[in-house]
């Protein structure tokens, strides 16, 4: 039974399961991310605290182990499934998990929003978790002042600019991914398929709109 386990998940079928699996708890990691830093347009303590919670908590090790493991998996199967397809079919075009031709911009175009948001990730990382470690005294004790360096960051306009860049990659890689996520996890019957498509547009609309709120209310609006 485990070899048979293993054959299916070393299958074209079993290593679209799994990007499928793990496609949507990364999506479900970026929607909670978004809520946890919309604490931002509420108040600096409250931005401050989420950040303390977070890195505080002795199981963010576990988490993090996590969500690299997901990613990785990923992004790594996804890439081996779109070098298959192209050198089973010379001609570009795509399939979805459902097994139509797919042709649209955004399909084909998803190994590419995979790279871009990729570095942004990388990028991200190091400009917020790696970047300076400004403190802020909350209850007697020294916290680390995310908030400062939150408004420092998207007060430069290069870097908003970037940001929201990655942003609609993100959008777009979402939408596709969700709905055909669902699909390939067994709901791809004709009559729910525009059904899908809607649930993960609005799915994508909810994320970026959230993640965009907040460097235009630093750029735009925040008066510290």
């Amino acid at each position: 039974m485990q070899h048979q386990g293993f054959c299916f998940f070393g299958s074209k079928i079993g290593k679209k399961y799994l990007v499928a699996i793990t496609g949507l708890g990364l999506s479900l990691f970026v929607l909670s991310h978004m809520l946890g830093n919309m604490l931002i347009l509420i108040s600096p303590q409250a931005y401050n605290n989420y950040g303390h919670t977070l890195i505080s908590n002795p199981l963010i090790y576990v988490a993090e182990f996590g969500l690299v493991a997901l990613f990785i998996v990923h992004m790594g199967l996804a890439m081996k499934l779109t070098r298959e397809n192209w050198k089973a079919r010379p001609v570009a075009y795509a399939v979805t998990a459902a097994g139509e031709k797919a042709t649209s911009l955004t399909t084909r175009s998803m190994w590419a929003q995979g790279i871009l948001l990729l570095v942004f990730t990388v990028h991200h990382l190091i400009t917020f978790k790696y970047g300076p470690h400004y403190e802020i005294s909350h209850n007697g004790m020294m916290i680390r002042d995310l908030h400062r360096l939150v408004v420092e960051v998207f007060q430069d306009p290069l870097y908003v600019g970037w940001y929201l860049v990655c942003l609609l990659a993100l959008g777009f890689h979402l939408s596709h991914g969700v709905s055909s996520s669902i699909q390939t996890l067994g709901i791809h019957h004709p009559k729910y398929f525009c059904k899908l498509k809607a649930l993960g547009f609005l799915y994508a609309l909810l994320v970026v709109a959230g993640f965009i709120s907040q460097p235009l209310y630093v750029f735009f609006i925040y008066k510290g």
